[in-house]
């Protein structure tokens, strides 16, 4: 037996059909059109033309009422037993109970469906739908809910950004040990050319270099950065305001770029992007899958090669592909690049030292005396280190990469009577001996350690700080030990603090160690030893 199932939309349309004939029938019939005439030209049954008269002149309905009348109004008043056949009146769905019930771990469909037919039947008088009208009514309802908004991309507007779930891997030469890497995808909206790379991590340097060169490869910057909220991008998560990562807001202010980050759980705000990684995901991982690569650059240099193909792929429903998109849509409407690529630039805040310097990647660096004790921010790039204090520049340096310790002194930075060498290092000794002689003997030999003694200051006033902490007696027994420890070098803070944690300050000093051996000693042999003459067999 075959069961014709007719969907409600269907039923409606064949619904209005029959008005419409019903209408033409009249319409004919008045104009004196006979019924087997009327019948050809709507292909309908000599029989059908029939009923639909008998029903008219029953309903007293002429062509001049029908024509006025709506659809409704017309099945109305010929067809008013209509619905005869149809079921009797089925039990409602409770829609918000279901949707509330299925968030509960366990509970399906099926099962609420169970205990809702059950409930119809306990309560009589109506027929509980069948599973599968259950499902679907359930489904139109919960579409309801929360509409998606078909989201319409201008032309040169926003770049979205993203990284693949799926990773492709890079192996070891020697042990071929696979090391999965990341897979960075950046997708215009307009015309959907997709650039892509791999790289190591998504850590904040390797994401602003991927972001620079995703520009670089469209020839062009967008108006607007769509990123996901991971942490190289939004510093802060945050459903309204998300606070901005702010090595990456010097990235778009240095493209002219905005910065507008999906919101948090909704991957709808970047379905672009999303359908872009999936894409990624089958056009180069799986290309990829049989080949093994054993650098970044060589993986790279593979992806490039699918991208360019990605990118001429003709689209299946529009004409042209995403190369000719792009040169039609999106680079037009794009600004132009900065002449110079974004530098990234590493932030550090600190506070200036009494010794007029700051302290970045165990380098000094000098900035204006009058700014002692002042909070300030120090931004660096691979060759400049710059310094900031409420926003304004204050000193700027070639960056060092000298061993740690080297500082780096603007002559015009120090105060007058520095300049003119009148503060001599005897100051930070006397204050140590206040202490004990031990202690002023640490700070001596601390500051013969360096080229120019004022850059031991800070090293000598950490010491110093020590001693106000543990008291003179405790510190003169301590730097004592540790001179005796050592030789003619300073013994270290860290080396004097480790003395006092233990309380080995308490106990006596131990003579010191001699360095040299007497000449006369049990194994050493002599000459005489080496001149004798053994005989060999």
């Amino acid at each position: 037996m075959l069961v014709v199932t007719v969907k409600r939309c269907d039923r409606r349309a064949m619904e209005r059909l029959c008005m419409r004939k019903v209408r033409e029938v009249l319409r004919l019939t008045e104009m004196g059109r006979s019924q087997r005439e009327v019948a050809a030209v709507l292909r309908i049954s000599v029989g059908t033309v029939v009923g639909y008269l008998k029903r008219s002149r029953v309903a007293a309905l002429t062509w001049e009422r029908a024509a006025e009348m709506t659809d409704e109004a017309v099945e109305a008043e010929l067809f008013r037993d209509v619905g005869r056949n149809l079921p009797t009146t089925r039990a409602p769905i409770p829609f918000a109970r279901v949707h509330q019930d299925l968030s509960r771990v366990g509970v399906t469909l099926e099962l609420l469906w169970e205990e809702y037919q059950a409930a119809a039947l306990a309560a009589g008088g109506s027929v509980p739908y069948r599973y599968s009208q259950f499902c679907e009514l359930y489904g139109a309802w919960r579409r309801r809910l929360s509409p998606t908004m078909r989201q319409v991309h201008r032309a040169g507007e926003k770049a979205f950004i993203d990284y693949s779930g799926k990773k492709p891997c890079i192996y070891d030469r020697h042990t071929g040990a696979a090391e999965p890497v990341e897979l960075f995808v950046m997708v215009l909206g307009a015309s959907n050319y997709t650039y892509a790379e791999a790289t190591r991590t998504q850590r904040l340097a390797d994401f602003t270099a991927s972001v620079a060169r995703g520009l670089e490869y469209f020839g062009a910057a967008p108006e607007v950065l769509v990123p996901d909220q991971l942490r190289s991008a939004v510093r802060g998560s945050d459903w309204y305001d998300p606070l901005i990562n702010e090595v990456f807001q010097d990235l778009a202010q240095h493209y002219g770029l905005a910065v507008l980050p999906a919101r948090p759980r909704k991957a709808r705000d970047k379905a672009k992007v999303e359908n872009a990684v999936l894409v990624a995901q089958r056009w180069v991982v799986a290309r990829l899958r049989n080949r093994k690569f054993f650098s970044l650059s060589e993986l790279n240099e593979a992806i490039t090669e699918l991208l360019e193909e990605l990118n001429a792929r003709p689209f299946k429903k529009l004409e042209g592909c995403r190369q000719s998109a792009f040169l039609e849509l999106d680079r037009p409407a794009m600004h132009p690049l900065p002449v110079v690529r974004f530098e990234l630039r590493e932030r550090h805040k600190a506070r200036v030292n009494i010794d007029y310097h700051v302290e970045f990647d165990y380098r000094l660096y000098s900035i204006p005396y009058t700014l002692i004790g002042e909070q300030i921010e120090v931004r660096a790039t691979a060759t400049v280190v710059e310094i900031f204090h409420a926003g304004e520049r204050a000193a700027s340096h070639a960056r060092s990469y000298g061993r740690r310790g080297t500082s780096v002194t603007c002559h015009e930075h120090r105060p007058p009577q520095h300049q003119q060498l009148k503060w001599p290092p005897e100051r930070l000794v006397s204050w140590a001996a206040k202490f004990g002689p031990a202690v002023a003997t640490v700070v001596e030999r601390t500051l013969a350690q360096y080229v120019h003694p004022k850059h031991g200051y800070r090293a000598c006033l950490g010491i110093l700080r020590v001693a106000e902490k543990h008291g003179a007696e405790r510190m003169q027994s301590a730097c004592s030990r540790a001179l005796a420890a050592s030789s003619s070098r300073a013994p270290h803070r860290k080396y004097i603090e480790a003395i006092l944690r233990q309380g080995l300050d308490r106990q006596p000093t131990p003579p010191p160690v001699s360095r040299t051996l007497p000449l006369q000693h049990e194994n050493v042999r002599g000459g005489e030893y080496y001149d004798r003459k053994e005989t060999i067999h």
